[in-house]
């Protein structure tokens, strides 16, 4: 399932934060395609450098970097079909701060999972599971606009977000097993998990309820 946007209301303001993140994420992927893997290396979160005492700016500017264009897309693609409304129930600063702590705490629950690895860490997805928990919790009922594609089967057609993020959280729990124990790469589930938590128990706490309240809702 492929979340495309809110249909449910529409936010007061625009979402300026958000679309700062997704232009600061393509000009880094650029970047990246640049510097090749020396500037992947340089930046990305490594665990057991982490846990040398090394490397800690590298918590913050992983959840900028990506490892493809499919990576950067399907991120991004998330981050804007939940980002808009949660950047306008908090306000942007507290957004942006919320965002930022978001990924932080995916990184940290990954670190702490395999803190030996020396395999490089990155992307978004952590903090944008801190926005997707924050969304659960703040508009459960609202319908997505979503593509669901299972087999040659094709749909567009709107999903509650109480059973859309809930479905992708499940599907994390059943994976973070396997990666836990993984020392090879691969998708960070357990990221994934802790940012989610992170912004399903936190996420009320930096928004404002006037903001929440004063969202229009789509007729």
């Amino acid at each position: 399932m492929i979340p495309l946007g809110d249909e449910s209301r529409h936010p007061t303001n625009f979402p300026v934060v958000t679309v700062f993140i997704i232009v600061a994420c393509v000009i880094v992927f650029v970047m990246e395609l640049i510097g090749g893997d020396a500037f992947v290396n340089q930046w990305s979160v490594i665990p057991a450098q982490i846990t040398a005492g090394h490397g800690w700016i590298t918590i913050i500017t992983s959840t900028f970097l990506h490892a493809s264009w499919f990576h950067i897309i399907g991120n991004m693609v998330f981050l804007w079909a939940f980002g808009p409304e949660i950047e306008d129930a908090m306000g942007s600063g507290r957004y942006l701060f919320f965002y930022l702590l978001g990924g932080i705490v995916a990184n940290v629950a990954q670190i702490a999972a395999i803190p030996t690895s020396t395999i490089p860490n990155l992307g978004a997805s952590g903090a944008i599971a801190a926005v997707m928990g924050a969304f659960l919790v703040t508009y459960p009922r609202d319908e997505i606009l979503t593509v669901i594609i299972f087999g040659f089967f094709v749909r567009v057609t709107q999903v509650s977000a109480g059973l859309l993020i809930g479905i992708w959280f499940v599907l994390q729990l059943f994976n973070v097993g396997a990666v836990a124990q993984s020392n090879t790469g691969g998708i960070a589930y357990l990221a994934h998990v802790g940012g989610f938590v992170f912004g399903a128990v936190f996420g009320r706490l930096f928004e404002d309820r006037s903001r929440v309240e004063g969202m229009s809702s789509r007729e």
